[in-house]
């Protein structure tokens, strides 16, 4: 676990992943760090900062055993981050319970890897959350040649297309379109999907605020959901990403648990004075 330098400008910190879903994390649980949009944007920059996915500052709570804030690579805060938060039990050195806008996690180590309760998933409209009332299940929009998809919040939106062939899709393209799209008010992650058995589903995902990723932690929850809610998956579901598979199960009681592989790569100290424009 890093510790923090003597210097108020330095910073230590740890250099993680899940699935190959970097993440630069940052210990704030004895030094409040006045983390902004513009200073994660430039840790987060992979030519001129650290480079990661996400940044994520761990800190103190009064309602778990640490608080985590998560920062997409274009500085926006978000609420969760499912690979993120599998690696905080390694940062930590145990199982916790972690305090997120998203509300309280759970998550704990199962041999080589890390299973985490993420919570209920949330399917009314308004939840997701979308800018009118609609069905959730079976959207009755679309995008170009893209069947009517399903939409789900994991803790923040996301929007899920179910298509015979990843492949001949221009997701580059689609992406970061309907990210924006005026449905979405909070901007949405965008999954496509293709169904390769019952209980297995490939993915790839557009991340808001971070573009593809080699892995979405939420975006493999949401997509199983919605896809046993379709009834064309069983539970527990294997999500095969392009950095590797997590398993995911969504549980009587509505809450989804996910379990896959969290790796801590390198521990460095950055400067904040590096960071920070002149005046």
């Amino acid at each position: 676990m890093p510790r923090m330098s003597g210097s108020p400008a330095l910073l230590s910190f740890a250099k993680m992943h899940g699935l190959g879903n970097d993440f630069v994390v940052i210990d704030a649980r004895e030094r409040h760090i006045d983390m902004t949009e513009s200073l994660a944007r430039a840790i987060a920059d992979r030519r001129t900062g650290v480079g990661c996915d996400q940044l994520i500052v761990v800190g103190a709570s009064n309602r778990a055993d640490v608080s985590m804030r998560i920062f997409n690579q274009d500085g926006s805060e978000v609420d969760a981050c499912g690979n993120a938060t599998r690696c905080i039990p390694l940062f930590v050195g145990r199982d916790v319970t972690i305090e997120t806008n998203a509300g309280l996690l759970e998550a704990s180590r199962q041999g080589d890897l890390v299973s985490v309760d993420m919570g209920e998933a949330r399917t009314d409209w308004d939840q997701v959350p979308l800018a009118y009332a609609m069905d959730t299940l079976t959207m009755p929009v679309s995008w170009h040649d893209l069947p009517p998809p399903a939409a789900v919040s994991v803790g923040n939106p996301h929007v899920v297309f179910f298509v015979e062939n990843i492949d001949e899709l221009d997701m580059a393209r689609l992406g970061p379109m309907i990210e924006h799209d005026p449905l979405f008010p909070e901007r949405v992650n965008v999954n496509f999907a293709q169904m390769l058995a019952p209980g297995h589903i490939r993915l790839v995902v557009w991340e808001r605020g971070a573009g593809f990723t080699q892995a979405c932690g939420t975006g493999a929850c949401a997509t199983a959901v919605c896809a046993i809610r379709r009834r064309i998956a069983r539970g527990p579901v294997r999500v095969t990403l392009p950095g590797g598979d997590l398993l995911i199960d969504w549980t009587p009681d509505g809450h989804v648990n996910m379990t896959g592989p969290a790796t801590h790569v390198f521990d460095g100290t950055l400067d904040l004075a590096d960071f920070t424009p002149a005046p």
